[in-house]
């Protein structure tokens, strides 16, 4: 399914904008993109200077292309995503964006 370009766009802008850029040598924030979902991860590099960066699942968006409605979901201790029920799902992604990044809910950012 494909999700819609203009808000891929605005997730892509938002999660890189969620670091400043002289940081991102030791944290960014991402959006990988799948099929029907865009998962917002933290990247670390590996503590130690060696391996692989760390990809760290923050909060999932879930498009359901029937309605065009987009909704958050949460992640738990076992990385296994939850609908989100504080926020209701809304064609407009922006405004989930901002409650993931602004709402001060410890489920999304610890």
């Amino acid at each position: 399914m494909a999700l819609p370009e203009t808000d891929l766009h605005r997730i892509r802008l938002w999660a890189r904008e969620r670091v400043p850029e002289h940081l991102w040598d030791e944290l960014k924030v991402e959006a990988d993109v799948s099929d029907g979902h865009v998962d917002i991860v933290e990247v670390r590099p590996p503590w130690d200077g060696v391996g692989e960066h760390t990809r760290f699942p923050i909060a999932r968006l879930r498009y359901t292309k029937l309605t065009g409605l987009w909704a958050i979901y949460w992640r738990d201790r076992n990385l296994k995503f939850h609908e989100y029920k504080r926020k209701r799902p809304t064609k407009n992604v922006q405004a989930l964006l901002e409650h993931i990044g602004t709402s001060g809910d410890p489920i999304f950012w610890g």
